[in-house]
Parts: structure tokens; C-alpha cells; sequence
């Protein structure tokens, strides 16, 4: 009884006791084989071949025995240590990981173009595939060749097919060989499936040497070498190349011959051992040669529908036609993708718990975006064939033009396309008029519209009806794609141009405080020019009674306390100190190479920023106009009470102002150049300047991007602005709605007035 007790008793506990025991018993037979004395074969074999990481003594190994021990496989940190007689150097890190880690780009492209070609084919080829390259260079033999728009081309100088070919190559090696993985190399007479050979490349290893295109024999050649022919284009790896760069020379001296594709070959054959080949890793490179008068329409192969490459091409009107069958056989295949791809959805989602009602219209497309909180919610913009009824400058109603027009025409004409699609033959829509039409951008999918369309219905016997029907679109989001962008550096220096009015002597102290602080101190390559603006009764008394005196004493202190430093200052006598009409002052004293910063009296001057200027500025490209963030009235903010010092709520504490335009980011050069286009339109109307600032010059006379967004690094002291009545409408409306959102958010103006009204009422 009492046996049967313990046994029930210790049941629950058998199988804690059995692992125990099992596990003491392996760790004990564990033990008992590694001290033992036995050979260990396979630690020895480990030890002798390097298998083992960690510092290995000289008597570790002896008479075939290990004897490591264990403190060799503990990791061990190595500390930083500096010499300190050594001047101590800063690392140079880079902007971008995958620069430090030194990857490559995928593809170059070379285009091979002559004196004859260049205006026709050249800018042919430019026009079909150029944009879809990440980087296409053209290459002739002419000297001083008048570029065409929106080529970038090299000359070499010598017209020689070989010569141009062995300079070709040369060039590239030398300018891009440690940059891309791959060189394609194709004639202006050439016409490339862009997409097609970039695809091509990604399913190919880097690592080998690769000679990849049609592959030819040579002229009264029986042997089995091949050369790969330049009408059709070919591809060459980055190592064949860095190994060929050795024996150019070499092949310009001991090969002759007339073709350069011929003699390119032939130099990669002799020096380095490697063919052409027309396939490799699965992977065919496919041409077509097009005959002469050939009829495109009748060009219904399957060689000709797969072809990466068509030559020859003639004339330039051929390269559009080619271009516009591939595109459109190209559209056909994406379209029937996009509709299997459907199918498989909805086959999928009806597996799914929610079946059918899981499915996101359209298909394939994020479901709308679903708003947390009202503040979230996506508004409608109201339009009419006419007008938009939701204006960029804050208006109720303004006439619908430019790119939003051409939109709404767009999307009217492909819902009747969808609709004509859908029910004929049976009937037939005809529009008559747009009844209402809205509009909204979602972030997650894309544009979307609901038009309520009046129809004229017609059936295939003739009879009309008029119906309205209300129909929704979606312009979805496309793919998104990486901007090429020039390289910048960090080290270009700065001109800040600060204007300055009798209004504004109070705040100098401060900016110059500031600009000492973080650039002078700091030795950031950054420069300062003061523009002093007189009205005309200060400017007469200026001998007697000089109104900027204290802010030059200020700006001597700095001079002496910093005696490599020299802080100019222009004196400019106006009445209406136009933006434009100061930095005309400023332009002319200034290299073209000077990049400005245009600063107001307010702005807290950073290195961060200060970087941010340099990155987002390129000269003949692009510039930038930040938004400051504007801090909100403490008194309405705080009630009187001191603000945190160190408050970073943005959202509590002020906002980024919009309306503001007073800084600004450019090259001198850039502005010189839309500057005169300005004066060619204005022809000396010097009053139309004062209705203009800098910003309005660069979007209306500069074909440059302009970059505008939100810079956290500029913060302003809440002050409230003098609006100039002298200046443009817009310009005096700009700065009243800078004062007025400036002054504090909604829920504290709204408490201002509440308790206004509470001390009214008492």
C-alpha cells in the first residue's frame, strides 16, 4: 500500500527525474572522451588546416596532439590606441553605405556616333532609349563637335574607325572602369531594347570575364575564334575589361584591321584568350537584321518580336518606328501580366476568411488609405470642365488650366474608353457633359477621381437615350525610380548675403552672435556680406549721423577678434528694397562660381544647415529655397510664463512658414543666367521688379529644379514683421499671412479668444 502511495506520489515527477539522469549521464560520457589520452584525428586534422580561428602558440601543435588552449578561442578586443606625436587626421567617411562598401553601378552604355549620323541617328537614339539608361555616353571622332541638345558627348579628335574604337575603350576604362559592372557598346545605327538589356545584365555573374553578342567569323578566317559584331551591340564585363586595358596599346600597334568590331575582337582574342559568345548562363543575346525597305508590319517573327537589338536602321523616322512596335509589344505583354496576375489574386483571395470581400478595387492596388483621426482624413477637390473649386493660392473658384486641365481631359476620355469597351457592342457612350468631378491623392495608391458624367447611350439599331452615370478611376502610383543627381562635396564655401533695414538693427546682435558661434569658430568655409539699406533721408545725413554705425562697430569687433575674417558691406540707397534688385548688386561683385545664401536678419546660421545648402545646390541643375520653422508668439503661447529652453515639441512651439521666400540657396551663375533672360522680357521696366523676388525669378526664367521643403535647421524667433505697403500685392499679401500663421496654433488662439470673451462678459 504504502508502495503503491510512493509511486503515485512521485508519477508526476518521472519524467523530470528520467531527463536529469539521462542528461548527467551523457555529460559524464562527454567528459570521460575528451580527457581521454586516445589520438583525436579529427581535432588534429581541424588544427593543421586553419579550421580553428584564435592565436596558436609555437608548441600548441607537437608530436600530432592538440594542446589548445582554451583562452585562444575567446574573443579579444584590441583597443584604439593613438600616437600622440602624430597630427591627428579626421577619417574621411562617405555620405552613402553603399559607396563605402564599394558597389557598382550595373550598366554604362557607349554609343559609337559619327560627323555624318550625329544630328539624325544620334539624337534618335537620344530621344528613344537615352532616358531609360542610367548613364549613355556618345563617342566621336570630331573635333569641336557642336553637341546637340541633351547629348553628352565625348571627342577624341581622330576620325579613324580602329583610333575611335581603341580611344573609346581607353576612356572608358579610365573615367568609369572602377564605377559599373558592365559596358554595353553600341552604334548610332542601332536600335536597343533598353529594358530588355538591362534585364539581361542583372541575370549575369560579375565576377567573369564575359565578351556577350552576335557572335561573327573573321574575314577569311576558317578558325574558331569569334569576334562579337558592333551593329548589333555587345557586352563586356568589368574584369574583361580591366584585363584588356593592359594590351590596348599592344593591339593598336600589332593588329590591323578596318572594322573596329573586327579589331577589338581580335585583340581580346589574341591577348586574353576569350570568344564572343552569343549565350552564356542561360542567358541568349538575341538580334535582328533588319533588310533594306523592310515593312515593319509585316515584320511578325518570332526572331524579329524577341530581337534585344535591330540593325541597321537608315534613317531616324525608322529608329521612331521601331521604337513605337517594341513599345507598344511591350504594353501588350505588361497588360497581359497585369491581367493574370488579377486572376491569381482573386483566385487566391477566395481561399482567404474574408473570400470575395477581401479584394481591394482595382485589383492588384493598396486599399484606400483609412484615416486614424479626422485630422487624417483626405479631403476632395471639387472641379468642373471649367474651373477648380480648390485653389493653390487659398481662392473658392479659379479657372481650371495648364497641367490640371490636361488631366481632367484625360481622365474624361479614359472613362469613355473603359465604358465604350465594356458594353459594346450593344451600345456605344458619347459624352455630353462633365456634372461634377472630384479628386483626391492618396498616398498609398495613387490619384483618385469619381466624375458624374452626362451620357448619350446609343444602341446598335440608332436609338439614343440620355443617362448620367457615375464612374470611378484610379491613376495608380508607378514604380518608384531614383533621380540621377550631380555629386556635390561638403567643402564648397558658402557666401552668406545678408539685407539689412533701419527696422532691423535690433536683431543684429544676435545673427552676428550666431554666425560667429557656429561658422567662424567651428572655421566652417562659410563668408559673410552685409548689405546696408539706406532710405534716402538717412542716406543725405549718413556724415552726420550714420544709422548702421553700431552695426559696423559690431562687425569690426569680429574682424579683430578673428583677424583672418573680412566682413564686407555694401551701402545701397532705395526706397523699395526689391529682392531682385539687391542681389543684382550682389551677383555683379561676386565670381559665378559663388554660391549664396540668401539669409534674412532672423535666421539662426548652423553648420547642419550649412551642409544641407551645399548638398541641395547644384550649379545648372538645381536650387533650393527651404522653409524656415517659425516659432509661435510666447505671449499667447506661454501666457507670460518662461518657455522651456530646450522644447522641441514643433508642432506646440511654432510651424514651418510656407509663405516665406527670403532664403534661398543658388549659384551666381545659375542666377546671371535667368537674370538676363528677365531682362530680355521686361526691356528695362525696372518697376516690374518690385513685384518679383528671386524665387519667382528662377521659376519663371530658369529651366533648373527648385527644390522647396521643410528645413528643421533654420529656426526663427517669433517676431512680428514690418510688411512693406511699397511692394507688390502678392508680395504684401505673402508677408500678412506669414504674420497672421505665425502668431500661434489654433487651439491657443482659440483659448486667447475664450478667455477674452470670458473677461469681456465679467
Amino acid at each position: 500500500m504504502r508502495l503503491a502511495t510512493l509511486l503515485a506520489f512521485l508519477r508526476p515527477a518521472l519524467p523530470l527525474i528520467l531527463g536529469l539522469s539521462l542528461g548527467c549521464s551523457l555529460s559524464l560520457l562527454r567528459v570521460s572522451w575528451i580527457q581521454s589520452d586516445g589520438e583525436d584525428t579529427c581535432m588534429d586534422t581541424g588544427v593543421n588546416n586553419g579550421l580553428f580561428a584564435g592565436k596558436m602558440q609555437k608548441d600548441s601543435i607537437a608530436g600530432g596532439r592538440s594542446s589548445q588552449n582554451d583562452e585562444d578561442f575567446k574573443p579579444r578586443i584590441v583597443p584604439y590606441y593613438r600616437d600622440p606625436n602624430k597630427p591627428y587626421k579626421k577619417v574621411l567617411r562617405t555620405r552613402y553605405i553603399q559607396t563605402e562598401l564599394g558597389f557598382h553601378e550595373r550598366l554604362f552604355v557607349a554609343v559609337l556616333t559619327s560627323k555624318a549620323t550625329m544630328n539624325t541617328l544620334a539624337v534618335a537614339v537620344n530621344k528613344t532609349v537615352a532616358h531609360h539608361f542610367p548613364h549613355l555616353l556618345y563617342f566621336t571622332g570630331l573635333r569641336s563637335a557642336k553637341v546637340p541638345h541633351g547629348m553628352a558627348l565625348v571627342s577624341h579628335g581622330d576620325e579613324r574607325p580602329v583610333w575611335l574604337m581603341y580611344e573609346t575603350m581607353r576612356y572608358i576604362h579610365q573615367h568609369f572602369g572602377g564605377d559599373y559592372d558592365w559596358f554595353y557598346v553600341m552604334q548610332d545605327d542601332t536600335y536597343a531594347q533598353a529594358e530588355q538589356i538591362k534585364t539581361l545584365v542583372t541575370h549575369l555573374s560579375i565576377n567573369q570575364d564575359v565578351y556577350l553578342g552576335r557572335a561573327e567569323e573573321f574575314i577569311g578566317g576558317d578558325e574558331q575564334a569569334r569576334y562579337c559584331h558592333g551593329g548589333f551591340g555587345y557586352l563586356v564585363s568589368r574584369s574583361l575589361l580591366l584585363k584588356l586595358h593592359r594590351h590596348l596599346d599592344s593591339c593598336r600597334n600589332e593588329i590591323l584591321s578596318v572594322r573596329p568590331d573586327e579589331w577589338l575582337g581580335r585583340c581580346i582574342i589574341d591577348f586574353l584568350g576569350i570568344s564572343c559568345v552569343s549565350q552564356h548562363q542561360g542567358q541568349h543575346y538575341r538580334s535582328y537584321e533588319l533588310a533594306k525597305n523592310a515593312d515593319l508590319e509585316k515584320e511578325a517573327g518570332e526572331d524579329f518580336q524577341a530581337a534585344l537589338t535591330v540593325h541597321p536602321v537608315s534613317e531616324g523616322t525608322l529608329m521612331y518606328r521601331l521604337h513605337k512596335h517594341f513599345s507598344r509589344i511591350q504594353l501588350d505583354r505588361a497588360y497581359q501580366e497585369i491581367q493574370q496576375l488579377q486572376m491569381q489574386i482573386r483566385n487566391l483571395t477566395s481561399l482567404t476568411p474574408a473570400r470575395e470581400g477581401g479584394l481591394t478595387w482595382p485589383i492588384g492596388i493598396n486599399a484606400p488609405f483609412v484615416p486614424k483621426s479626422r485630422f487624417e482624413v483626405i479631403s476632395w477637390d471639387y472641379f468642373t470642365e471649367q474651373h477648380l473649386f480648390s485653389c493653390p493660392d487659398g481662392s473658392p473658384k479659379c479657372e481650371l488650366a495648364g497641367a490640371s486641365k490636361a488631366d481632367v481631359s484625360d481622365i474624361i476620355e479614359a472613362a469613355l474608353q473603359q465604358l465604350n469597351s465594356r458594353y459594346q457592342p450593344q451600345l456605344r457612350f458619347y459624352k455630353q457633359q462633365l456634372l461634377n468631378g472630384y479628386r483626391r491623392f492618396d498616398p498609398t495608391r495613387g490619384m483618385e477621381y469619381v466624375l458624374d458624367l452626362l451620357l448619350e447611350a446609343v444602341t446598335q439599331k440608332g436609338h439614343s437615350h440620355v443617362l448620367a452615370k457615375r464612374v470611378s478611376l484610379v491613376r495608380p502610383l508607378s514604380k518608384v525610380e531614383i533621380i540621377p543627381m550631380p555629386y556635390v562635396t561638403e567643402a564648397t564655401r558658402v557666401q552668406l548675403v545678408l539685407p539689412l533695414t533701419v527696422q532691423e538693427l535690433d536683431f543684429v546682435s544676435n545673427f552676428l552672435d550666431m554666425f560667429a558661434m557656429n561658422t567662424l569658430d567651428t572655421h566652417d568655409n562659410a563668408l559673410l556680406t552685409l548689405l546696408f539699406i539706406y532710405q534716402p533721408y538717412d542716406a543725405q545725413r549718413v556724415s552726420q549721423l550714420d544709422v548702421f554705425a553700431g552695426v559696423k562697430a559690431m562687425v569690426g569687433e569680429l574682424e579683430k577678434r578673428y583677424a583672418e575674417v573680412k566682413i564686407p558691406w555694401i551701402s545701397v540707397k532705395t526706397e523699395v528694397p526689391s529682392q531682385v534688385k539687391l542681389m543684382d548688386i550682389v551677383s555683379k561683385k561676386h565670381p559665378v562660381d559663388t554660391l549664396f545664401f540668401l539669409a534674412s536678419v532672423w535666421t539662426e546660421v548652423n553648420t547642419e544647415f550649412l551642409n544641407r545648402c551645399r548638398m541641395n545646390t547644384i550649379s545648372n541643375w538645381q536650387v533650393f529655397f527651404p522653409m524656415h520653422f517659425q516659432e509661435f508668439n510666447p505671449v499667447l503661447m506661454y501666457h507670460g510664463e518662461q518657455a522651456a529652453s530646450s522644447s522641441t515639441d514643433f508642432l506646440r512651439d511654432g510651424h514651418f512658414d510656407s509663405h516665406a521666400f527670403a532664403e534661398a540657396c543658388f549659384y551666381n551663375s545659375d542666377y546671371m543666367a535667368a537674370r538676363t533672360k528677365l531682362a530680355a522680357d521686361i526691356l528695362d521696366r525696372d518697376e516690374v521688379l518690385e513685384s518679383m523676388e528671386v524665387f519667382d525669378v528662377f521659376l519663371r526664367y530658369s529651366g533648373l529644379h527648385l527644390f522647396r521643403a521643410v528645413e528643421p535647421g533654420l529656426v526663427q524667433k517669433y517676431m512680428l514683421r514690418s510688411c512693406n505697403p511699397r511692394l507688390s500685392e502678392e508680395l504684401y499679401h505673402r508677408c500678412v499671412l506669414s504674420n497672421l500663421e505665425g502668431l500661434s496654433s489654433r487651439s491657443h488662439l482659440a483659448m486667447a479668444l475664450f478667455e477674452q470673451e470670458q473677461a469681456n462678459s465679467t
